[in-house]
């Protein structure tokens, strides 16, 4: 049985507490701009409380005033200190900041589309700031709304746009790591998961480096690369990282990220054949993601819990729990995870011997997540399982195509333990037409990659 693995989060933007004196050149430009707007010379201007050459050195970007500078500057010009600094208002900075933090509210609340909609709506009014800062945030938040719609490509063209803005030096090495975990996030999805660790540990070092704080975006981190780990079949790695995310998470006191990384570490210790910690911890997520109403990771829990409950000797309550999380899922507009969780109940069915109905169930489950790259996790496991109810009906022809596409998504996913088992399977298939010597060489070639996913 697949356990559900995705669990939604929408990363808040770095914030930004360090700045370089780089930026004064655009606001020595401004000051000139509207000091000659207003007829007055570097002399007038400075006044009596600066010199003329104290004046031109701003103008000119070689050095930067101090807040209480610009406040004065701004008096004797005429205009808001946040137009002098930023070159937008207070007022107006206010007003795209709230458009971009109802964009980001609705990416929190699983409305993606309606937040993709608002980014849009909001991007002319980013640009037209002028702010660099905001115009990564827009791409940086309109990117992840895309990934969890399953508009990966897009999302990544958006993340690189923002990732080459990043590289001014007004931005914090803060700001790029969460631009890097953000690109990692979408490889994953693409299942290019050597890329993913990459950027995931480029992300790490920038910051741990940054002597900023960040725990939030580190935890984060850490909680993904567990992922990559997990499904490079190294458990050990994706145990501490994950042990190490979920100590960041509860010293910042945050639910929701407490909630998250007990999810995680309940795959990992599923993964790893420990079946009772595994559903400790997916039941304290579960408490954790009611806690904050979060009802679509209620859901994904109900799913994993199902399977544990199932892996445990409890077959009845494993089903129990995926009619809740199928009732939960569909609920909350889910189709595809919703039909992990179909994907389920045709395993369980498979394992009881309804073999007609794990294949009803199987194609069922596919045909709800066709086209969705972001599942191809779930799609290698459901496959196996529509293969193996064909060949117990002893349609084999049939159940031959379905293995032989489980094998290619799984080494798609490169994921050696699925590999493993459709080979296991197909190993099944050639022992039922008498092909033993076929047979023993998948046996041979699954037990060599020492598979560790339980069919």
């Amino acid at each position: 049985m697949q356990l559900t693995s995705r669990e939604s989060l929408m990363p808040r933007a770095a914030t930004n507490t360090r700045r370089s004196t780089h930026s004064g050149n655009r606001l020595g430009e401004r000051v000139r701009q509207l000091r000659v707007a207003a007829g007055l010379t570097q002399t007038d201007l400075a006044g009596d409380r600066f010199s003329k050459e104290y004046v031109s050195q701003i103008e000119r970007g070689k050095t930067r005033p101090t807040r209480e500078t610009i406040e004065w500057l701004a008096v004797k010009l005429g205009v808001d200190p946040g137009f002098l600094e930023r070159g937008v208002s207070a007022d107006e900075r206010r007003r795209v900041d709230t458009l971009l933090a109802r964009a980001d509210a609705l990416t929190e609340s699983h409305q993606y589309e309606e937040a993709i909609a608002e980014y849009e709506n909001c991007k002319t009014a980013v640009l037209a700031t002028g702010v660099t800062e905001l115009e990564v945030r827009h791409l940086a938040g309109e990117a992840w709304a895309r990934m969890e719609n399953s508009q990966i490509k897009p999302a990544i063209e958006l993340l690189n746009r923002a990732r080459m803005l990043a590289e001014a030096p007004e931005f914090s090495d803060v700001d790029r790591a969460d631009l890097f975990f953000r690109l990692a996030v979408c490889r994953y999805q693409l299942s290019s998961i050597s890329t993913a660790v990459n950027l995931l540990n480029e992300a790490l070092t920038l910051a741990e480096g940054s002597e900023l704080p960040c725990d939030r975006l580190r935890a984060d981190i850490l909680g993904w690369r567990s992922r990559c780990y997990r499904r490079q079949r190294d458990f050990e790695a994706a145990r501490e990282d994950v042990e190490r995310a979920l100590e960041l998470a509860q010293a910042l006191d945050d639910p929701r990220k407490t909630a998250d990384m007990f999810f995680q570490a309940s795959l990992v210790s599923e993964r790893m054949g420990h079946w009772v910690q595994a559903r400790n911890y997916a039941e304290r997520a579960k408490a954790y993601y009611e806690q904050i109403n979060d009802e679509r990771n209620v859901g994904r829990l109900l799913n994993n819990l199902g399977g544990l409950n199932f892996h445990l000797g409890k077959p009845e309550q494993a089903i129990e729990h995926l009619k809740d999380a199928y009732r939960v899922l569909l609920d909350k507009g889910s189709d595809a995870e919703a039909a992990n969780v179909v994907a389920s109940l045709a395993h369980v069915h498979l394992m009881t011997g309804e073999a007609t109905a794990a294949e009803e169930e199987a194609r069922h489950a596919l045909s709800l997540m066709e086209n969705r790259d972001d599942f191809l996790y779930h799609v290698a496991p459901t496959q196996l399982v529509l293969g193996r109810a064909l060949m117990e009906q002893g349609r084999l022809d049939e159940a031959e195509e379905f293995l032989s596409a489980s094998d290619a998504s799984a080494e798609q996913l490169e994921s050696i333990g699925h590999q493993a088992a459709a080979w296991m399977a197909r190993g099944d298939l050639a022992s039922k037409r008498g092909e033993e010597g076929a047979a023993a060489k998948l046996y041979r070639r699954a037990a060599e990659a020492l598979q560790d996913v339980r069919f």
